[in-house]
């Protein structure tokens, strides 16, 4: 392995950064007159100092990073973040053990939005800000990583998204940091719209800023036990909705549209795949509450186009419990957690553009079976589609169905039934949030689960979140040598 030192400066501004952030729930606490104030306070503290000694003791000239290195940054960088946000949850007035403290931090930092916390609507101001923060965070740097380190990296078919001149670091560098630098302004000002809608549409102040944060980074964590049943409101469910397709869709894009390519958005065929696919799903659903749960029209439509929306998008907000929905809604939102929305986006999952690219790679399959000595490209957004692309597509669909199967398997092993394993499993890695049945279903926590079945769920969210190859490769002994 070559020098480190980078990867350990990198991760050493990282955790300064995040202990700056862990001053501002430290200062709603102050104001709020509530004691954990002290409590973050200590935790920007510690995270400080071992944040400044390792950006000090490890900085370098310039530095341009290899594969491995990247492979290696991008997994510690969020094992580390995840091990110090978890402070303080595990020194808060909530009492939770380490092992909650991390699976809540994980939960947050990967934008699940699995909880193990009851009693939301009177915890701590700071707590449930902290939540939302690092939700917000998770958010910003999943699309950051997704426009910058996945493409280069060709982990799972992302270097379709690799941008022009991004085969030179010279390059590549500066343009990235003066992208990523306009998508994040772009992401917080959507947060501050949505922030804004909440509020009018009757939220406090504070409601409004956590859960704009929670909703544009498709995350899931709320303020209340009962999500947005809470507050019982249509304009408030329609807000959320559309806040969680606004962050299901490309940055990139949202950038191309402000910089004068008003149809960048809707030119692109992966977006129209999401659109529709929702679009198709909320009918469906829609239609089975008003025939057979007895719903009215139009509660039909907002119960399922709210709750189909944010499993879809991994959002995880929930307006009732819908694995009561009868028979049908057991395995059709089980599959709606697995599909995801769109690469660059904050959400999660599969991605819709995999699954454009595995038809595109079927469909000429079949048509070279009826002409055999015909000629066939499969195209992605009206371009031709690499081989190396297809196959890294192909190997991460079988790499998803094996670690979803062995992750579920393994929380067999720790004593839970079959539903809530195989549930667990595909929330976890789909970063979805809420399970399905008694225990972790949508009004339900994961509290009640063993240690042993939240640790195995905090890595299945880590996979999840950094596309399986990421923290796999790093199993493969070629990746020590040279």
């Amino acid at each position: 392995m070559s020098d480190s030192r980078p990867i350990a400066l990198v991760v050493g501004i990282l955790l300064t950064t995040l202990a700056v952030v862990m001053c501002v729930p430290a200062v709603v606490d102050g104001v709020h007159g509530n004691p954990d104030w002290q409590v973050f306070a200590v935790s920007a503290g510690v995270t400080m100092f071992v944040g400044v000694t390792l950006a000090l003791t490890n900085r370098t000239g310039p530095t341009r990073f290899n594969v491995r290195q990247a492979f290696l940054l991008t997994t510690l960088s969020w094992i580390a973040l995840t091990t110090f946000a978890a402070l303080p949850f595990a020194f808060s007035e909530l009492d939770l053990s380490y092992t909650d403290a991390f699976f809540e931090a994980m939960s947050g930092v990967t934008t699940t939005g699995s909880t193990v916390i009851t009693g939301l609507d009177h915890a701590p101001p700071g707590i449930l800000l902290w939540r939302a923060l690092l939700q917000w965070l998770g958010g910003i740097g999943i699309i950051v990583m997704a426009i910058a380190v996945m493409p280069m990296l060709r982990v799972g078919g992302m270097q379709l998204f690799r941008m022009e001149s991004s085969d030179t670091a010279e390059k590549a560098l500066p343009r990235t940091a003066t992208i990523a630098s306009a998508i994040a302004a772009i992401y917080a000002a959507l947060t501050a719209i949505w922030a804004a809608a909440y509020w009018l549409a009757g939220m406090s102040g504070f409601e409004a800023i956590a859960h704009a944060m929670t909703t544009l980074a498709t995350g899931g964590f709320s303020t209340s036990d009962a999500s947005f049943a809470h507050f019982d409101s249509a304009l408030v469910d329609t807000i959320a909705i559309v806040g969680m397709l606004v962050g299901g869709l490309p940055f990139i894009l949202y950038l191309n549209t402000v910089q004068g390519d008003t149809k960048a958005l809707f030119r692109d065929t992966q977006v129209q795949w999401f659109i529709s696919i929702v679009a198709v799903v909320v009918v469906v659903v829609a239609g089975w509450l008003w025939i057979s749960a007895g719903f009215k029209p139009l509660q039909a439509l907002r119960y399922g186009a709210f709750n189909a929306t944010s499993i879809i998008t991994g959002t995880g907000y929930a307006t009732d419990a819908f694995d009561g929905w009868g028979p049908f809604a057991l395995p059709a939102f089980l599959f709606m957690m697995v599909i995801g929305g769109c690469a660059g986006s904050t959400t999660c999952g599969i991605k819709i553009f995999r699954f454009q690219v595995l038809y595109a790679a079927a469909r000429t399959q079949l048509n070279h079976l009826l002409q055999p000595h015909g000629v066939f490209v499969p195209y992605y957004n009206r371009r031709p589609i690499p081989d190396e692309v297809i196959v890294s597509v192909l190997s991460f669909f079988f790499l998803f169905g094996v670690c979803l199967s062995l992750l579920a398997m393994a929380l067999g092993m720790v004593g839970l039934d079959f539903v809530t394993a195989v549930s667990a499993a595909t929330t976890a890695i789909s970063n979805v949030g809420p399970g399905l049945g008694s225990v972790i279903g949508p009004e339900g926590t994961f509290q009640p689960l063993p240690d042993a079945a939240k640790w195995l769920l905090s890595l299945g969210m880590l996979l999840g979140r950094l596309e399986l190859f990421t923290v796999l490769v790093l199993l493969n002994p070629l990746f020590w040598r040279g």
